[in-house]
């Protein structure tokens, strides 16, 4: 196979250099909005599709070569590296993972293994290794934050609250530090693994972690954060921090060693940088919901985000959340090519 020259327009970004244009990507470019994507998931359950390396490539080669995009996201799951050290996880359809044995007490937190990422998921990497001959874009990989994985651990699985989660933190700090640094230590493991298979930047998810107020995160999330991109940055890769609802913790990320700050529509890019001072390159924040309006809406918000993105070097466009399932592939395709186009006779 043939590759394209390395498109390498979104590491350039995310080091804060000019580009030719404005590199964009999608959270969540791989999935049920795609009838390729389906017509995959008739054959094989999404656990199956993580399993099989030559299956999580494809879908997640498909969805770059489809859309166009500058970045490829590695196809898995934040809960995937879980089992291995003793979490039982299902996905369940139409409700997310579901957990059969939450933590309720320290000795549910002691009973956790570690991850060891070559011997309990090699199809992860092999998936990593697969991508690297055939991508002509960077490879992002990706974990779940240990706030936002600790919630499912605690609820049992999706929460509008999390006030068990909440409960622990509040009423046991030390077992909450004990279970914090647990999961800070397969993060670790987990993302230093996928760039020894081939990852060319790494993204945690702390999905929602906006739950919490700004004292919280400092006492409670800040220390294993910490921990984790300081020991990541041996890796060289750009690191990517994002989460949902969680504007009012941007000052906190970035104090964090980190590369990229990804916003959701909460916040604009101007007050980011003009009003909240951040100097570190942004990645946003289109509202998810947009996707479903007509042309001539979609284009005008965008254009918003990418007047502000261009003010200065070291912006990526992104979504504020994932792609819905609703959404037209057409409509992702043209988005890229406006982003590409208007950044490059605007810049």
């Amino acid at each position: 196979m043939n590759k394209a020259p390395f498109n390498d327009q979104f590491l350039r970004a995310c080091r804060g250099e000019e580009t030719d244009f404005t590199p964009v990507w999608y959270m969540r470019q791989a999935g049920r909005y795609q009838a390729e994507y389906r017509k995959i998931r008739e054959k094989y359950s999404f656990h199956e599709m993580n399993l099989n390396p030559e299956v999580a490539a494809e879908v997640t080669r498909f969805a770059v070569e489809q859309l166009g995009v500058d970045a490829a996201i590695l196809f898995a799951d934040i809960m995937t590296p879980l089992p291995s050290i003793g979490v039982d996880v299902e996905i369940k359809k139409g409700v997310g993972p579901v957990i059969d044995n939450p933590i309720r007490s320290v000795s549910d937190i002691d009973r956790l293994g570690e991850l060891d990422p070559l011997k309990d998921i090699p199809y992860v990497m092999e998936t990593i290794k697969m991508l690297r001959e055939e991508l002509s874009v960077p490879l992002i990989g990706f974990s779940g934050a240990p706030f936002t994985v600790a919630s499912y651990m605690i609820e049992g699985g999706p929460s509008k609250n999390y006030y068990k989660t909440k409960a622990l933190m509040y009423s046991d700090p030390e077992a909450w530090h004990r279970l914090m640094n647990k999961l800070g230590d397969m993060t670790i493991a987990y993302l230093k693994a996928q760039v020894q298979a081939g990852a060319q930047a790494l993204q945690l998810f702390d999905s929602w972690v906006g739950a919490l107020n700004e004292a919280d995160y400092r006492t409670y999330i800040a220390p294993v954060m910490n921990r984790i991109f300081s020991s990541l940055r041996e890796t060289g890769v750009p690191l990517i921090i994002f989460g949902v609802g969680a504007s009012h913790l941007i000052q906190e990320w970035n104090k964090l060693p980190v590369d990229v700050i990804g916003i959701d529509w909460r916040i604009t890019i101007k007050n980011a940088r003009n009003k909240e001072g951040i100097t570190k390159p942004l990645m946003g924040n289109l509202e998810p919901a947009l996707l479903l309006a007509p042309w001539e809406v979609i284009e005008e918000r965008t254009k918003e985000i990418l007047d502000q993105g261009m003010q200065e070097p070291g912006f990526i466009f992104n979504l504020g959340h994932g792609v819905f399932p609703q959404v037209e592939v057409e409509t992702l395709q043209r988005l890229t090519r406006f982003v590409h186009d208007y950044t490059s006779k605007n810049r």
